[in-house]
């Protein structure tokens, strides 16, 4: 029997009997009406939880084709360059699948090596309904599997007509502009929904060329293979194309709501500009069905979803001329082993990833005092990542980097929250997982592989983690102009497949595995431990008593990490692991993944004032935010790779009828402590000022505004290495020490209208 489709079919098994059941119950008992158009789980709020307001969305969206940077101004949260739609959130120096991210209550994830399509790469801004960022101590209902903080994106819910109505019809059409890199998109949705029965679409459009910075930064001249020219401010392979669509029925019967989701994403090309390699192709099916009940004893909701991802790599233009089974240069054929010099097949890489989960959470009230969240989740993730042969060393075999992957979790938590009285508050949770992966055999492309081949195939690849977090967190708030909140968690995650199983030491194949973005190649590492972080945290927050004429928080942290995965220089094992990698103090080199401590701290500080308020002028909002981490390696002494160096953003709004307008100010301190093993590149302070203003009349919006005004040229402290044109496999391209620039001066448009 097909064990994936076995799998399928107990979880689908496993929801409908809840289905069922619940169904059952609300045929015997009658229930008061109930809204439920918004989630009726919603966790109680730590005091340095983010969520992100609808009117910054809103504003946001025009802006930027990353979700991710939707959340730009949440405390504690900075952004890591990639590609155009595909960046990743930071949060006190944790990244990546050291996060915990939920879209649509799915729990994705990056299905390749250099993890070009993170979760919230799955939904266009356009599309995002809300978003909540949970920084720092983080309840075990909304964490696991991570040793950051946890991201919930989710689009729009579902509406429905009110009784006596009729039938309600809604609908959204929006388009937009940038100037630079002349991107443009558009985004649609429609909607048709009875009293029980709601229906409705969405859709998004996006597309740009290369970016250009705000000054040069490299010599101008020609891509790869003589392709085109790029001008010294152009930064190469930094355009794309995204296209993602959705529908969605949703069911309401009393206090019961089922909703069935399916959501498509295709995007044809992505360039990368820290990368060596480009995404030519990703296509991804989501399908999603959940349901939500309140009873007389409490909320029940339980979530089926599947996501399949079909990911492919090469090079464009910019780095290398490929296309086709028989690509040319200038006219002349390129051989299967290589044939005209500087003209090469390419090297095609494969991923299909195939993730399938249950999750099935209860919020129980106890008492008046008491308050009970029980859950159980269940994740089957399989993974395959192949490389066809190409020529020049790269065949006759296919390279299996990854086959048969599998990486299972099974987690329960319970969680108890007591309002003691009006000042004090407590909330406990416990957290219990079992991670279990393993992997097939693999092979290289030829016999030059075998040794690491053999040596992984003979190995124990069966692996099980038995992970426990741990949340304790007390909030006192002795009036209505203040609180205080201390909490300590114990946060544990897993390696990801490629950190335990990416197996072969040769330089190609190693340079394939980077998600950091610094131009190293990485290997894996059969014997890697769980992560451990151990959190203690407080924060303070003032404000006036009606929290809306000015607040102030305050966010220590500090974090001591057990078995932190970092990397360390391999030195046998490949020919590339030599004592000259060993010694590499200005070029890229060539790392294993291995178990080490290392500790983070920090603060997080954001305020808002409002400072002036009137019926003629309109008012006047000061805001601030300022993030400052620091993160060493207690093994080596080491810096801690790409963390944020100190940064404050000032924005003043002005809010007048209509019209809001905003000027906003980010400053960000020069990146100097760096990670010596990873030769990491330094960068230096900037100041970039940005404007935004919008206009709404009646249900039309209008948002223009210019970003980086004054076209300031500056290295972005995580955006990692440029490896954006020329042959970036065999080093051709742009020299080891250039960092990828920020974008220059940008004007935009956009509008959108509500129907």
């Amino acid at each position: 029997m097909n064990t994936r489709f076995h799998h399928r079919r107990l979880l689908l098994a496993a929801l409908v009997t809840t289905l069922t059941q619940g169904a059952a119950v609300a045929e015997e008992e009658q229930f008061p009406t109930i809204d439920v158009t918004a989630s009726p789980l919603i966790e109680k709020q730590t005091l340095n939880t983010s969520i992100v307001g609808e009117e910054e969305l809103q504003s946001l969206a025009p802006v930027s084709s990353d979700t991710t940077r939707l959340l730009r101004n949440t405390p504690g949260l900075n952004i890591q360059g990639s590609g155009g739609v595909s960046s990743h959130p930071v949060i006190h120096g944790l990244a990546d699948d050291r996060l915990r991210i939920k879209v649509d209550g799915m729990d994705l994830i990056s299905a390749c090596g250099n993890h070009m399509n993170p979760p919230l790469s799955y939904i266009a801004p356009t599309n995002v309904g809300s978003a909540t960022v949970f920084a720092g101590i983080t309840p075990v209902s909304v964490g696991g599997d991570s040793i950051g903080g946890t991201i919930l994106v989710d689009s729009p819910e579902p509406e429905f007509a009110i009784a006596g109505e009729g039938v309600l019809t809604t609908g959204e059409i929006g388009a937009y502009y940038r100037s630079n890199g002349d991107a443009y998109g558009g985004n649609i949705a429609a909607a048709v929904a009875g009293e029980k029965l709601s229906l409705s679409y969405s859709g998004s459009y996006a597309e740009a060329g290369n970016y250009h910075a705000g000054g040069d930064f490299k010599p101008a001249g020609p891509a790869a293979a003589g392709r085109g020219w790029l001008d010294g401010d152009e930064v190469g392979s930094s355009m794309y194309k995204s296209i993602n669509q959705s529908i969605s029925m949703a069911l309401q019967h009393e206090n019961h709501l089922v909703e069935l989701k399916i959501g498509v994403q295709d995007i044809p090309y992505q360039g990368w500009p820290n990368q060596r390699m480009d995404m030519t192709d990703n296509d991804s099916t989501q399908v999603n069905l959940r349901y939500e009940g309140q009873y007389d004893w409490g909320v029940l909701e339980a979530r089926v979803y599947n996501e399949h991802t079909r990911h492919k790599m090469q090079f464009f233009d910019d780095k290398l001329f490929w296309y086709g089974p028989n690509p040319t240069l200038d006219g002349v054929p390129c051989t299967p082993s290589g044939g005209k010099t500087g003209c090469a097949a390419g090297m095609p890489m494969d991923t299909e990833g195939d993730n399938t989960g249950v999750i099935v959470k209860a919020e129980i009230p106890l008492s008046e005092r008491d308050l009970l969240r029980v859950g159980a989740e269940l994740q089957n993730y399989r993974l395959d990542d192949w490389w066809d042969p190409s020529g020049k060393g790269m065949w006759p075999d296919t390279f299996w980097n990854i086959n048969d992957g599998e990486r299972d979790r099974v987690a329960i938590f319970g969680e108890w929250e007591a309002q003691w009285n009006s000042q004090w508050l407590t909330q406990f949770g416990l957290r219990g997982e079992r991670v279990e992966m393993d992997t097939g055999e693999v092979q290289g492309y030829n016999d030059t592989y075998l040794v690491d081949e053999n040596a992984f195939n003979a190995a124990d690849r069966s692996k099980t983690d038995n992970n426990i977090d741990v949340t304790a967190l007390a909030r006192f708030t002795p009036d209505d102009t203040s609180s205080m909140e201390f909490g300590y968690a114990r946060k544990t995650r897993s390696p990801n497949l490629y950190e335990r199983y990416a197996w072969s030491t040769g330089g190609m194949a190693m340079r394939m595995i980077n998600w950091a973005g610094d131009g190293n190649g990485y290997v894996g590492n059969l014997e890697l431990e769980p992560e451990v972080a151990n959190i203690v945290s407080a924060t303070f927050d003032w404000h006036d008593a009606a929290e809306e004429k000015w607040g102030f928080t305050l966010t220590p942290y500090y974090s001591y990490i057990e078995d932190y995965i970092d990397a360390e220089r391999c030195s046998s094992g490949g020919s590339v692991c030599t004592q000259a990698n060993l010694d590499a103090t200005d070029s890229f080199v060539y790392l294993q993944f291995v178990n080490q401590s290392a500790h983070i701290y920090g603060v997080d500080i954001s305020g808002h004032f409002t400072f002036a308020d009137d019926d003629r002028y309109g008012s006047f909002t000061a805001t601030g935010l300022l993030n400052y981490s620091r993160g060493k390696n207690d093994d080596t002494d080491d810096n801690l790779y790409n963390i944020m160096p100190l940064n404050a953003r000032l924005t003043v709004v002005h809010r007048l009828n209509k019209w809001t307008n905003t000027v906003e100010v980010d400053l960000v301190d020069g990146k100097d402590d760096v990670s010596q093993v990873r030769n990491e590149l330094e960068t230096g302070s900037y100041a970039l000022l940005h404007l935004r203003s919008s206009y709404e009349w009646k249900q039309l919006r209008f948002d223009f505004g210019i970003e980086n005004v004054f076209d300031k040229f500056y290295n972005d402290p995580l955006g990692g290495a440029y490896l954006g044109q020329g042959k970036t496999m065999s080093g051709d391209g742009v020299a080891w020490g250039t960092p990828v620039p920020g974008m220059g001066r940008s004007i935009y448009v956009g509008m959108n209208y509500k129907f």
